[in-house]
């Protein structure tokens, strides 16, 4: 059985070393435009340079040879002729062929870069979703370089923290009112910008992007917000969000329109074609890529298994030594009950919904947050005893098992 697999992310490692401990004899090969293994969740610490393309790697150093698989590197998929089960790549400017029995897309994404101004044509706009990424923002910068960087989530954030650890000049522009819209409140938030302030970095909070001045290198040397703020910059990083890498799937039967779509067992439209991570639509964090890519190896060995992981997103951030673990959807609604817990350590606060946590965050201490996990992921009744939520532990709940399904009842008294 020959099995191909796109993409060294995590999706796609996790499900080689699924392949592999299933089936000792399988032929397994790897195709990636990458150089190297990486997490991309370590790219800022390249950036800051804390750490080198080897310190990125999560696999392991000796990996494709511990495990005997074959690892083309620097090589991109042209197509995939999944009639007669094969895959077309270059690599060195060559054209070769692979066949397969079993073929599992999980390429991941790529930063999105919105049509403002000249952000697509410009040499000194760059994304952060790969090591490659990270390598041309190192080499654009200079020790008085001002860097631009539009977007506050994580991966704008990072790029950031990164950039003031290396002392440089670093302006974040952000369309919604607060930094790390989608994973705080106001008051998660403001904690982070007044240590990011402290640091040096300058915020322009309910902003955009709207205009560009580039010179004649094809530098962008100013951007123009929507008020008529000018910036001046040297370096620009967009983080904006990313769309899910299908090029590769354009002229096969694969059914894709924003990212390709597959069933509970990771399988896509098409037989033995199988897809997982950011590709394949569906929650692309770190643990439920690696779920992903799992599922999707044991299947690919024939063994029957399903991704039923449906829960929420989890994020968790830790910027100068202040930590945070958001749990859940996080947004309340009119009907939702929300109990806030603050300190001058501590800011706690609690979306329940029916009776259930819905969502939760935890800054500062985040210890004993697995409590929290386990009632949003199997969307528990909490308990009617007057119980303060920020208070709960296991013991206030037993286990039952009801249609092959985890349910618990309240412990009351």
């Amino acid at each position: 059985m020959r099995h191909i697999i796109i993409g060294v992310g995590a999706a796609g490692i996790t499900a080689a070393k699924t392949i592999r401990a299933y089936d000792k004899e399988a032929q397994i090969i790897m195709i990636s435009e990458d150089s190297y293994v990486h997490s991309r969740c370590m790219l800022h610490r390249y950036i800051s340079g804390e750490r080198d393309e080897a310190g990125l790697n999560f696999a392991g150093e000796d990996f494709f040879e511990k495990e005997n698989i074959m690892w083309v590197n620097e090589a991109a998929v042209k197509k995939i002729l999944d009639e007669t089960h094969e895959i077309v790549i270059i690599k060195d400017g060559q054209e070769m062929k692979f066949s397969y029995d079993r073929l599992l897309i999980a390429t991941g994404a790529n930063s999105f870069i919105p049509p403002v101004g000249d952000f697509r044509e410009a040499k000194n706009v760059f994304g952060l979703r790969h090591l490659s990424d990270a390598q041309k923002i190192c080499k654009a910068i200079k020790k008085d370089s001002k860097v631009l960087v539009v977007g506050s989530g994580l991966v704008g954030l990072d790029a950031a923290y990164a950039l003031l650890e290396r002392k440089l000049d670093v302006t974040v522009v952000e369309m919604a009112e607060r930094i790390l819209p989608i994973q705080l409140d106001d008051t998660g938030a403001k904690a982070y910008q007044d240590l990011f302030e402290k640091a040096g970095c300058h915020f322009y909070l309910g902003k955009k992007a709207s205009k560009t001045i580039m010179n004649a290198d094809h530098m962008i040397d100013t951007v123009v917000l929507d008020d008529g703020t000018e910036l001046a910059c040297d370096v620009i990083i967009v983080a904006a969000g990313v769309r899910p890498a299908i090029g590769c799937v354009e002229e096969s039967r694969i059914k894709a329109e924003r990212f390709i779509e597959v069933n509970e067992r990771m399988e896509t439209s098409v037989k033995d074609i199988y897809a997982a991570g950011d590709v394949a639509g569906r929650s692309g964090i770190w643990p439920n890529a690696q779920k992903q890519g799992q599922i999707a190896g044991y299947n690919m060995c024939g063994v029957q298994m399903a991704y039923i992981d449906t829960y929420a997103m989890k994020n968790t951030i830790n910027f100068y030594g202040l930590a945070t673990l958001s749990l859940g959807r996080g947004e309340a609604l009119e009907t939702d009950e929300v109990v806030i817990c603050e300190d001058r350590h501590n800011y706690k606060k609690a979306i329940i919904r029916d009776g259930v946590l819905d969502s939760i965050t935890l800054q500062g201490d985040i210890d004993y947050s697995g409590i929290y996990q386990y009632l949003i992921k199997n969307k528990i009744k909490l308990p009617q005893n007057g119980k303060d939520i920020f208070h709960l532990n296991f013991g206030d709940f037993y286990g039952i098992q009801d249609d092959g399904q985890y349910s618990y009842e309240n412990v009351t008294e």
